[in-house]
């Protein structure tokens, strides 16, 4: 847990670095202050789709090698995963309502496929929790980890593959639309993200292996409580 609280406390001065290039970073001229979220939807997205892509690796290496490290993996980076989604569609909502004038639009096809891809991945952790056996509730996971990371290109791409609200990409190979100032502070944000995800990662593996080690102790418990015999009742 030392490891843990180490990379915790990094990670919040990091996070708190990157706060501050986006708090400082000149506005943009037509978004006014609200400008300033692109300094952390984008990286919050962008750490979304990374422990998405850590889910499906640990869930083929799992499937390949039968491991509890890999499905540990798989499980830590899903729960870190919806986090930042979750922060990703809060900010982007904030971001939407202020200047598009509405936080939701269900014919949006990047917000739309980014609440899907957040309600599937919490169906797997639901899926987790309602298996007890710890091979089959892997197995299923595995499974679903795969299948389910199809949805990171969609949303991704959406922006190119549809035009509505959703304005396309910021950052192509031909360039930025984004102010150097707005791209510094966004690129910083990423890098504390990850941090903050390393840490997050580590300190939720580390629960989970906790876990496993208790979960001996707990089945011995059971074990002895038993019924009582039929000669052991005494006559009333």
């Amino acid at each position: 847990m030392t490891r843990a609280r180490v990379l915790m406390g990094l990670a919040f001065a990091a996070v708190g670095v990157g706060l501050w290039f986006a708090l400082t970073a000149p506005p943009d001229a037509l978004q006014g202050e609200y400008s300033r979220l692109l300094g952390i939807h984008p990286p919050s997205m962008w750490l979304a789709f990374l422990a998405f892509g850590v889910t499906a690796f640990g869930s083929i290496m799992w499937l390949v090698k039968k491991t509890d490290r890999w499905d540990r993996l798989a499980a830590a980076s899903v729960e870190v995963g919806v986090i930042f989604t979750a922060i990703g569609l809060f900010t982007g909502m904030v971001w939407g309502q202020a200047v598009w004038g509405t936080p939701w639009d269900w014919q949006d096809p990047r917000l739309m496929s980014t609440a899907v891809m957040f309600f599937v991945y919490l169906g797997y952790i639901a899926l987790r929790n309602a298996i007890d056996d710890p091979t089959v509730r892997a197995r299923r996971a595995a499974i679903l980890g795969v299948i389910a990371v199809v949805q990171v290109p969609l949303v991704y791409f959406s922006v190119n593959l549809f035009r509505t609200l959703h304005q396309t990409q910021s950052i192509r190979p031909d360039g930025s639309t984004i102010p150097d100032e707005m791209l510094l502070a966004m690129f910083v944000n990423m890098a504390a993200f990850t941090i903050l995800y390393i840490a997050l990662m580590v300190a939720r593996i580390d629960v989970a292996k906790s876990e496993s080690a208790l979960a001996p102790e707990s089945a011995l418990a059971g074990e002895a409580v038993r019924p009582p015999r039929l000669d052991e009742v005494e006559d009333v």
